[in-house]
Formats: C-alpha cells, structure tokens, sequence
C-alpha cells in the first residue's frame, strides 16, 4: 500500500499488481499518478480503478481522462468494491 501517489508510481513499477485503486492523496494526486502508470509501458495495462469523495460527473470524467479505467464515490460498499474489482480483472491487460 502507497501512502501517496509518487510512492504508488514506484511500487506499480516494482511490484506489477493486477489493479491500482486511489483516493485523493499527497504528494503526487492520483489523477497524475494514473496519466504516469497509462504512459509507463509497463505499467499501463494494470487497471485503475479511481474512488473519490466527489460525486459530480465532472470528477468522473476527469478520472476517466487522466487514465482510470473506472471511478466510483465513496463510500462504497464491500460488494460493490469487491465487484468493480472483479470487473477491472475481467477487463484488463491484467486480468
């Protein structure tokens, strides 16, 4: 587990999990953390899922356009988490 977005760039890098999942975060934000992972060769086919506070589709579509393959508003419930996890493996390069 990164305690911030610059400290998740190097683990994903290091480590190659099957999914990244980020909230708002110091440092490096995670909107700019997941532009450098989809940018990475290889890091780029490890699925994103974005979670955030914020509810406006604006915020979605910012997650969206900086590289998350999904976004979600927290708080999200353990199925709904477990399953957009789920979903993002069935989907991914790493799946």
């Amino acid at each position: 587990m990164a305690v911030d977005g610059q400290e998740g760039v190097y683990m994903a890098t290091s480590e190659s999990p099957a999914v990244i999942f980020g909230y708002e975060s110091p440092v490096m934000d995670d909107w700019e953390a997941a532009r450098q992972f989809k940018a990475n060769p290889d890091t780029k086919g490890i699925a994103i899922l974005g979670l955030s506070a914020h509810a406006m589709t604006t915020d979605r579509d910012k997650a969206i356009a900086a590289g998350c393959d999904d976004y979600d508003t927290k708080p999200l419930g353990i199925k709904c988490f477990l399953g957009r996890i789920q979903d993002l493996l069935e989907t991914s390069d790493a799946g």
